[in-house]
């Protein structure tokens, strides 16, 4: 007896095929260590060794040790996550900075991450070179990237939070710096963070694009800085239509009575936006601040959460939770 297999039928059996091969792909999961006892020595070698724009999230498990690397996560390493054993002891570190050989500011970094979907957790990213100038710590461009207990350390331009349209996540992170050490034309949400201050300077400098609803946003973050009060701005436009707020956050002595800076560009003052809502600390006192911030209503801060500031549910079609709410598994 004959059997005939419909098209129909046979497109149905094709695709159930293809979502097995799917959800059957295992996890990738291996180890670095400097000491030769995981799969790799190196963390740019683990990052090369995962398929490009897999299916399935791979993690990187970084055991302690000092990782003298200038890392790249390229664009086609999709969904990559790195989970450091200790915060403190697990430091990814390089030297660079603006005009060391042929290095500018956007080819300082330690780190750079261009793939979508980037998680990191426990980890220390530093920028090493000293009170130098321009000489970042971590250059974040992809969409949908996640940092949860991890730690960036270097002076002027830290944090570069890039990109325009790309949308990052900072919980429970200590940031810290001198001039303008977060800055860049990402949405960024900063939430429950410290940001401390080395220098009598500016906090952030925002590049949001004209087009972009939210630029960076701080809720419940501690600033802190060993300087003296009155002598560190929350923020200046590094471009025309800069956009930062800080949410219920704890504002140290250090910060200016008048919050903002123009950047010597007084036109910028009619196209910025600056807020600020439900803040406290010496530094909160808003009865001073420049007259072009905004001081948020309830209603305006009840727009600046997560679940409202982020665009796209998840970091793409294989996850079905909110991409900012990730977290190792």
């Amino acid at each position: 007896m004959k059997y005939f297999i419909t098209r129909p039928l046979a497109l149905i059996i094709l695709l159930c095929c293809i979502a097995e091969t799917v959800k059957s792909e295992d996890i990738y999961h291996v180890v670095v260590a400097q000491d030769g006892s995981g799969d790799y020595k190196t963390i740019q070698e683990a990052v090369n060794s995962i398929r490009d724009f897999g299916f399935q999230r791979a993690f990187i498990h970084i055991k302690k040790g000092i990782y003298k690397e200038k890392l790249v996560i390229p664009s086609w390493k999709t969904r990559i996550s790195l989970i450091g054993e200790d915060v403190e002891k697990t430091i990814i570190t390089w030297d660079d900075y603006n005009k060391k050989g042929n290095t500018n500011t956007f080819t300082s970094y330690t780190v750079q991450v261009c793939g979508k979907g980037f998680y990191a957790e426990n980890i220390t990213f530093e920028n090493s070179s000293g009170n130098v100038g321009q000489a970042v710590a971590i250059h974040v461009e992809g969409d949908k990237c996640v940092f949860r207990n991890c730690r960036f350390i270097g002076n002027q331009d830290t944090l570069y939070a890039a990109g325009e349209g790309s949308q990052q996540y900072y919980a429970d992170c200590y940031i810290e710096g001198t001039t303008d050490f977060i800055f860049g034309a990402a949405t960024a949400v900063f939430d429950n963070c410290t940001i401390h201050s080395k220098k009598s300077s500016y906090i952030t400098a925002a590049s949001t694009p004209g087009d972009v609803e939210f630029g960076y946003v701080f809720i419940d973050c501690d600033l802190t800085s060993d300087f003296p009060e009155n002598t560190i701005y929350l923020g200046r436009p590094w471009r025309p239509y800069a956009r930062t707020v800080f949410i219920r956050c704890n504002l140290s002595k250090h910060i200016r009575k008048e919050g903002w800076h123009n950047w010597s560009h007084p036109e910028r003052e009619t196209t910025v936006f600056y807020g600020e809502y439900g803040n406290y600390g010496p530094g909160s006192d808003t009865t001073q601040r420049v007259s072009w911030s905004r001081q948020l209503n309830e209603e305006e801060a009840s727009g600046y959460t997560p679940g409202k500031i982020f665009t796209g549910s998840t970091a793409d079609k294989y996850e079905t939770e909110p991409w900012y709410l990730f977290r190792e598994q």
